[in-house]
């Protein structure tokens, strides 16, 4: 996999200076909030219905791509990487994502005694620290590939969505830098390899989204620390209401 490393002039704020691979800040901003209203009623649905609510387990199944695909390109703006952003990122992906693990371990469904595997932000954590390494292995420190393979192997073995979410991401940082079919195909052969992890194939449902949003020109503010805040907050608040429903008796428990 080559991530051609550019050190240029700075491109504008809301662009990435790859052909053809362009989107508006607010269009990027839109996908989100969109990721963030899907994985908000798949978890209402999972843990205060035992997902018995028609059709927010598949819509749902969309959020992850969304979130991954818009992590990805953000990495793969040639400005990222001189200016700190994959640290940046990877610190409060892990700080959030610890923030994010007594609820998510509290509201159930997880394996290996109720702790496996790591929530969706070490998901992403895993990617931004694999892409990191690609950064450096590409300014000449080759032993940074195999951490790079390390990290992708190990971390995708803990973390939600497993190796098909991490490669999304890399495919998708790859494809952004440099267009080519190859990476295309492997970001689509990652969204279709999800189909044995969710059971559906509506993670395929991203790819027109995103593509869609490209054409778009949306007035949405970007909201820095917001998306990395929800997530633990609303497993919390997800967990505090349904204690009263499970002793009421409102909630079929699995």
């Amino acid at each position: 996999m080559t991530l051609t490393s550019t050190h240029c002039t700075p491109a504008p704020a809301d662009q990435v200076a790859a052909p053809g691979i362009r989107f508006q800040t607010g269009a990027l901003e839109a996908l989100k909030w969109l990721a963030l209203l899907l994985m908000t009623g798949d978890h209402v649905n999972k843990y205060l219905f035992n997902e018995t609510l028609p059709y927010l387990f598949e819509a749902g199944r969309i959020a992850m791509p969304l979130f991954v695909m818009v992590l990805s390109y953000n990495l793969a703006r040639p400005t990222a990487w001189p200016n700190g952003g994959h640290r940046r990122t990877a610190w409060r992906l892990l700080g959030f994502g610890v923030l994010a693990t007594p609820p998510f371990i509290a509201l159930g469904g997880l394996w290996w005694y109720g702790y496996y595997p790591l929530n969706i932000l070490f998901t992403l954590l895993v990617i931004t620290l694999t892409l990191a390494a690609c950064e450096l292995a590409l300014a000449g420190q080759r032993w940074a590939w195999f951490v790079a393979l390390m990290v992708c192997v190990l971390g995708g073995a803990l973390v939600e969505f497993w190796w098909p979410a991490v490669l999304l991401g890399l495919c998708t940082t790859w494809f952004v830098r440099r267009p080519n079919p190859i990476a295309a195909l492997g970001a689509v052969l990652s969204l279709a390899s999800l189909t044995y992890i969710n059971g559906n194939a509506w993670a395929m449902a991203a790819l027109p989204l995103v593509l869609l949003a490209r054409g778009l020109s949306l007035n949405v503010p970007r909201w820095r620390w917001l998306f990395y805040a929800y997530y633990p907050l609303h497993l919390a608040a997800l967990w505090l209401i349904r204690i009263p429903m499970a002793k009421a008796g409102y909630l079929f428990l699995i």
